[in-house]
């Protein structure tokens, strides 16, 4: 009769490590890797996820069961240790023993293993966990209800979520964690943010501003058009009329290099203006997701940015915004232009056109880009004056010295980033 309580006792504490290891591997499994598992046709893979939109239900089923192998384990090493001393001493030392050995065998040990582990344990435990959850379900569902009054009773609202789906922050945070060995690590993070981030950042923030815009006058001679076509390293160049807010086409230089063949090389007689395609014209405010559906919709790579007013602001193309996925795109045609200079004491000479997004990217900075897109722009809007040659300032950690400044335009900046910034970069 001993040996058979101490079977009896030895198995349920097996059931309850079982358990125990269930109610880890459920939470700690990876949705991800399952969902790719069911999508491969893996059942077990499928039942898990099932398990796991109901965690309540679930960890309830699995803990209802796990306590009543535990209460009947001690209940049972009473027993025994009644038969064994006769004394009645079994019912003080009965609680010990079995408190010992469930924390180490029954929870420690299956804990470890499935944290380790976690889509194996699950796999491996799929269709027991599914079972057990089967059969208590009617009294998991009646025990959450009363405990949900309970709370209602100390006025402690329980809301009913969702845990489907990851939110944003939530895919951002598994971002920020991703590590592996190379050096592409970082870029990959920067390029994953950038695609949760396109619905987010307006157009406005990445377009080539005005000033850096290449256009051609209509009014010039038909050569000197030609010549600045050619001269210039773009393939697409706006066309204007009297006015650079009045520009009346976008010239490809492919379709003004046919339209010279087709003149036997005589160019004085071309008319540029039936050359030219019609412009497309966007507000400041299209976010990048936006605009790229509408890019791949119109078959266009081109579009001029207006401001609320209706003036031109620059102009935007498909190269970049994926240049804000992938960063930087150069091709034999670009001219290179070195924004960003490390300098030997951890500093940066940064001009002050550079785009905070692209500081962000490269140094996986966090300086904040909800206010202005370049990092003079930054100091403007902080500051709330024009600085002088010389003036430093503290912004979110990092500090910035004006360098050079035309008119009342920074134009070059010394950024010193934290120490724990610096020595990560």
């Amino acid at each position: 009769m001993i040996l058979l309580l101490a079977l009896i006792i030895l198995l349920l504490l097996v059931g309850a490590a079982f358990l125990s290891a269930s109610e880890t591997a459920i939470t700690a499994a990876s949705k991800s890797k399952l969902h790719q598992m069911a999508k491969h046709g893996d059942k077990k893979a499928v039942l898990i996820r099932y398990l796991q939109q109901t965690p309540g239900l679930t960890l309830s089923a699995l803990l209802l069961c796990a306590t009543i192998f535990m209460t009947f384990a001690t209940s049972i090493m009473t027993e025994l240790l009644d038969r064994i001393f006769e004394d009645g001493s079994g019912v003080i030392y009965a609680p010990i023993i079995v408190s010992c050995l469930i924390t180490i065998y029954a929870e420690t040990m299956p804990k470890i293993i499935s944290v380790n582990q976690p889509e194996r344990v699950a796999l491996f435990l799929a269709r027991p966990m599914a079972l057990i959850c089967k059969v208590f379900r009617p009294l998991t569902v009646a025990i959450n209800f009363i405990a949900r009054i309970t709370l209602r009773l100390f006025r402690f609202h329980v809301r009913v979520t969702s845990t489907s789906h990851a939110t944003l922050d939530e895919l951002r945070g598994v971002i920020d964690l991703h590590h592996g060995p190379g050096h592409d690590v970082p870029h990959e993070r920067a390029m994953l943010k950038s695609i949760l981030d396109l619905g987010s950042v307006q157009v406005g923030e990445i377009m080539v501003h005005r000033k850096n815009v290449t256009m051609v006058d209509a009014d010039d001679p038909p050569e000197v058009i030609v010549d600045q076509v050619l001269a210039s390293p773009f393939t697409r160049i706006p066309l204007f009329k009297e006015d650079q807010d009045n520009v009346i086409g976008v010239i490809n230089a492919k379709a003004l290099l046919r339209a010279v063949r087709a003149q036997d090389g005589q160019v004085n007689n071309l008319d540029i203006t039936t050359v030219a395609s019609s412009p497309w014209f966007i507000p400041e405010s299209t976010d990048l997701l936006e605009q790229l559906q509408a890019f791949r919709h119109r078959r266009e790579h081109f579009s001029l940015v207006v401001d609320e007013y209706g003036s031109i602001m620059g102009i935007v193309t498909l190269e970049d915004i994926l240049e804000e996925i992938v960063g930087e795109i150069s091709d034999e045609h670009d001219v290179t232009v070195k924004g960003v200079r490390a300098q030997e004491d951890g500093s940066y000479i940064v001009d002050g056109n550079v785009t905070i997004r692209d500081l962000n990217r490269q140094f996986e900075w966090d300086l904040p880009d909800e206010e202005a897109a370049t990092i003079a722009g930054l100091i403007l809007y902080e500051v709330r004056l024009i600085p002088e040659v010389g003036q430093s300032f503290m912004l979110a950690g990092f500090r910035f010295e004006v360098l050079r400044r035309h008119r009342n335009q920074i134009t070059l900046l010394r950024i010193t980033p934290p120490l724990r910034a610096s020595s990560e970069t």
